[in-house]
This record gives structure tokens, sequence and C-alpha cells, in this order.
């Protein structure tokens, strides 16, 4: 305690408390010059520049006051900044002060070490996110389909793009999202590709190339690192927050403006909000910004802030949503090319395709599969399909193939509910990973205590189940959680373990 009270009465001490204190005035009429600003600019573009015009002038002015407060004999005062802060009549030492500054003067110089604690246990905050988020792009992934790798090549040359951009699919991921600079990745949620058509997947990768082309994961890095330095002000955070606004309409109007349909660009955004994820900061995701405003803006660029076009944009939201779920639930891996060719197929093969080996067959084996024309040849293709998979090849018993009907047997018998049992979440986790060792089943919830700010007290969770696999492929041990808010029997998979609390 010593040690601390000896520093906070050196100068440098009160040069950094007294800065702290004036950057509190100068934050304000920095934001308030900003509002002004905003009211008169419409673009995404110029609103952008001007929000981070305002925070490198609130930063670069932090460096200015910390100059005029210094002492003469450090690092030699400017004169200039010796007749501003003289001009404002407040001394900057404690032995000078007058009588009515004195108090104030004292306890100034606090502000340093306080300022420096703050700003430490923030910048570990954002290290610890950084990290959560560059294992993503390490840990429940996998590579997308040839076909929109190859699309994303297509898109990055429409945006001038050069930078390789790697696409994977990730079962952590609950957003599409955008993880590194040098070498950036684009993370998509499994199933994502399957269950959008293809122009609203284009405009998502769009939005997420947009980003890239932007430098907007290096940018994001920066702006979080002014925030540590500046996390007492609010007004650090309302133009950061403008920033992260500004810059989700900025690739909003790149996507539009290369897709060239701002419906379906629109659509594509109210089916993500159902995986809207707070998390992975870090990270640019396409979720960012608000999400109505963001499709208001889209759908009514010239219309005035008013109560009928955010109605309509929530009525959008809704509709667009529920006829994405639905076609999602009815047919998890259908696409607009493969609806044409499975008309081609007889509904005996279909159900192969569609059910036994829905979660199994590759997109190549797929494409393969649809443009056969006989018969024979789909019979020959499925003997070949279960043979890769022998893991006894030559043995008259194949025991993938016995493995894997058992357990679409056992999700149908024990899972099924509005939906078949296979096409459940516990279902396909079960078919794709086996058994898990070790189920933690809550079938009629448990109970829990209520934090007093929401009244205390003990309540009831809805029906829960926890697996554990001690060795899930690809990542290591991991916990799924399946939850049942309505309580209908149907679970589904979640990641976020407050879903449990949430009654319906």
């Amino acid at each position: 305690m010593r040690l601390l009270e000896a520093w906070v009465a050196t100068p440098l001490a009160q040069a950094v408390g007294w800065t702290l204190f004036h950057s509190l005035w100068e934050g304000v009429v920095i934001a308030a010059a900003l509002a002004a600003a905003l009211v008169g600019i419409r673009p995404a573009r110029a609103r952008y520049a001007a929000a981070w015009v305002a925070m490198l002038v609130m930063l670069g002015g932090i460096g200015f006051t910390l100059v005029g407060v210094m002492p003469p004999g450090m690092h030699g005062r400017s004169s200039v900044g010796s007749s501003v802060f003289t001009a404002w009549n407040v001394r900057t030492d404690v032995d000078g002060a007058s009588p009515s500054n004195l108090g104030l003067a004292a306890i100034v110089p606090w502000l340093a070490p306080f300022w420096i604690a703050g700003a430490w246990a923030f910048a570990v905050g954002h290290v610890a996110g950084w990290i959560s988020v560059c294992r993503l792009r390490r840990r429940g992934v996998c590579c997308a389909p040839e076909r929109w790798q190859n699309d994303l090549v297509r898109l990055s040359a429409l945006l001038r793009l050069t930078r390789p951009v790697l696409l994977l699919e990730s079962c952590l991921a609950e957003v599409p999202m955008v993880v590194g600079h040098i070498r950036p990745v684009i993370l998509l949620p499994i199933g994502l590709l399957a269950g959008l058509p293809a122009g609203q997947v284009e405009a998502i990768l769009l939005h997420e190339l947009a980003h890239i082309r932007r430098y907007d994961y290096l940018v994001n890095v920066l702006q979080r690192s002014v925030e540590c330095l500046l996390f007492y002000h609010p007004a650090v955070w309302w133009i950061s927050r403008v920033i992260r606004s500004e810059r989700e309409n900025c690739c909003d109007d790149v996507a539009v403006a290369t897709s060239g349909n701002v419906q379906e660009y629109a659509v594509a955004l109210a089916s993500l909000e159902r995986n809207r994820w707070s998390g992975c900061k870090a990270a640019v995701a396409g979720t960012g910004g608000n999400l109505m405003k963001r499709i208001k803006r889209l759908l009514y660029p010239k219309a005035p802030s008013g109560i009928w076009a955010p109605a309509l944009a929530a009525v959008v939201l809704m509709v667009s949503t529920a006829m994405v779920l639905a076609a999602w639930h009815v047919n998890p891996n259908s696409s607009p090319a493969s609806e044409q060719t499975d008309r081609n197929v007889d509904n005996a093969w279909q159900k192969w395709l569609k059910e036994d080996a829905v979660y199994i067959i590759s997109d190549q084996e797929k494409t393969a599969f649809e443009h056969l024309g006989t018969d024979e040849e789909r019979q020959h293709f499925v003997e070949e399909f279960w043979a890769r998979r022998n893991p006894t090849p030559g043995a008259p018993e194949n025991e993938f193939k016995k493995e894997h009907y058992r357990r679409i047997a056992y999700a149908n018998k024990h899972w099924a509910w509005n939906l078949p049992g296979w096409k459940t979440d516990r279902g396909r986790i079960y078919i794709l990973h086996g058994p898990p060792d070790e189920i933690d089943s809550h079938p009629t919830g448990s109970s829990y205590m209520r934090p007093e700010s929401e009244g205390g007290g003990s309540a009831m969770t809805c029906p829960f189940e926890n697996w554990r696999y001690s060795h899930f492929e690809g990542i290591g041990s991991l916990s799924i959680e399946f939850v049942d808010p309505s309580s209908s029997g149907e679970y589904r998979m979640t990641l976020d373990p407050k879903e449990k609390y949430k009654k319906p």
C-alpha cells in the first residue's frame, strides 16, 4: 500500500490522472459532434468513417492532453500545451493547487492505478476471447463441399479479393463468421449450406468476403485495443457500437450490390436470426449489429424512421424465418440443384438416399448417384458404397452397415415424436457418432435456485439431456446438451447452457 501511495504521488501518476479527468468532458464533446454529424450522413461508408474519425480524435486528444499536463521537467513539456492548460486555470500539481482545487488535485492521481488495473482486466478478457475464437478454426470443423469451395473462389474474384480464403463447416459456430487476417477462414454452422437456398448462401458468403476485403478482422482488433484503453468512458462504447453497426451495413451494401437481390439477402439475414449468438466478438460475424435495423435499411433505404417500417421488417423476419425452418426440418439436405434430379429417382432409391445414407454420404457420391439412369447401376453403386466403408474388406458381414442400421432403428424407436427419430437432433448425433459415454437425463427438468435479481427461490428447468463423449471425432472430449423448452418431447441441440432455464 505504501508503494502504491508513493507512486500516486509521482508527477507521472498525477499527469495520467489529470489526463483521464479531462478525457471525460473531451469524450462528451466528441461524441456530441459525431451524433450531430450522423444526423445528416446517410451512406454507411461515410458514417463508418465519421465514427472512426471520432474514435481516433478521442485517442489523439488524450495523447495531446497527457503532453499538456506533463510537468515541465518531464520530456520537455511543450509551450503550446502549457499555455492551453494554463488557460483552463486548472493546476496539475498538488503543491500549487488553489484551495478550491485542493480536494480534486488530491483525488485525481488515484485515477491512474484504477485505470491501469481496469485496462489490464479488459485486455485479459479480450485476449481470452481471441484465443477462444482461434480455437474455432481448429476444433470441430470440416471442409465445405468442393462445389461451395469453387463458388467461394468465384465470389472472391467478383470482389477482387486476391487472398486465399478457406471455407469450413463448424459444429461449434452458430453463425457465419470470419476468423483470421493473414489466413482468413469463413466458418459456417453445419447444416447451413444444405438448409438454405443457394442464392441466400451466396449472399451470406459475399457478406463475409466483404469483411475480408475491408480488413475488418484486423480493424476489429485495433478497435478492441482502444476499448481496453478507454474502457471507463461511455462515449467510447457508444462510438464503438456505431462502428460495428455501420461495418455490418457496409458489408450488407457490398453483398447486395454484388448479388443484385436485396429481398433474398434480407430473407437470408432473417433466417440467421434463429441461430444468433452474442459470443465470439473477437471475430466478425454475419449477424452483427441490430438485425431489424439492417433489414429495414435494406428494404426501405429512403424511408423515414417511423413505426411502420420496423413493423414491416418484423413481418418479413417472422415469415421468412418460419419458411426457412419449415424447409429445414422437412428436408435437411435439400438444395435447388438436387430437387430437379430427385424426380428421376424412384421412391425406393430416394428413401435410401435421403434417409438411410443421408448423414454419411458425401456430396460427390450423392451427385454421382443422382445421375445414374438404371436400377442396376444404382444397386451396384449402393453395394460399392457399403463396401468402401467395410472395416474388414471381403468379410461376409459388413459391420459398419450393420451398426449404421442399428443406430437408425434405435433412433426411430426412442426419439420419434413429430419427426421420425433419425431426423431429430439426438438421432442425428447418435447415428453419426454412436452412443455417448455418459447421459445425464432430466425428463422432467431439475430444480435450481433463481438469482436474487429474478426474485430468488427454487424453480424447475425445462427437460434436458447432457451427452458426454470422451473421444468425439476431430475434437476430443465433448459435452452436447439437448433441451425441450416446450416439454413436448422434441429435444433440440443447444450450445447455450442457460437455455434450459428459459421457460416458453
